[in-house]
């Protein structure tokens, strides 16, 4: 069955992606029971950026706003549907699966957390964790994961791929946010932890379901 075909996670990662996922979630709840409730910035936030300080400026606003585009509904489903194509065309629909319940599942996590942290920003502007920043991590941790498998990677080279992705995806995501003044330096933070959390435990259910309907088929 196509189906089955490729592991979404490769197992070579498993332990060390699920040692990371674990540290992530705990920074997650760390993060969440500090600033529960809060209306105004931490210490933390405002050791990296002033508050009152004003959004950015042309050009770099421009950029901050086209990066913002892709954690917007129509942005996220643009890339979704362009890495889906790509998944169904390679004949791999389980990594399709995981590119859309990925994705999805992390947002809806962040979905969840908000009014449980109630944390806000501009008013009752929900913003603990970041739901952008978590997305853009998302997603480039899924192509990372494909890519791995799909390359053969190694333990090593293949961790280093999929956290570098995160990293790159989180912090282009995170400076925007913050630049716009829409998320706390730790919104960010959590949301990009939030990725580091689900979309490992997802490719991992992805790939125990694909598992559970070849069976009887052996």
């Amino acid at each position: 069955m196509l189906w089955n075909r490729g592991l979404v996670l490769d197992r070579l990662l498993r332990a060390w992606l699920g040692a990371i996922a674990a540290l992530a979630a705990l920074v997650v709840v760390v993060l969440g029971v500090r600033y529960a409730g809060h209306s105004e910035p931490g210490t933390v936030d405002r050791w990296i950026v002033d508050p009152t300080a004003d959004s950015v400026r042309p050009p770099w606003r421009g950029v901050a706003l086209a990066t913002d585009f892709l954690g917007e509904p129509a942005g996220a489903a643009m890339l979704v549907a362009v890495v889906v194509a790509g998944c169904l065309l390679l004949r791999w629909p389980r990594a399709a699966v995981l590119v859309v319940v990925g994705t999805s599942s992390t947002v809806a996590t962040t979905t969840l957390l908000k009014p449980l942290v109630g944390r806000t920003i501009h008013g009752d502007n929900l913003s603990y964790p970041s739901g952008h920043t978590a997305f853009l991590t998302a997603f480039a941790l899924v192509v990372a994961l494909l890519a791995t498998g799909r390359l053969g990677l190694g333990r090593t080279a293949g961790t280093s791929l999929v956290l570098a992705a995160a990293l790159v995806a989180g912090a282009a995501m995170g400076w925007a946010q913050v630049a716009l003044g829409a998320h706390y330096p730790t919104d960010v933070l959590g949301g990009w932890c939030t990725a580091l959390v689900v979309v490992p435990v997802t490719a991992w259910l992805v790939d125990r379901l694909a598992d559970v309907v070849r069976r009887p088929n052996r």
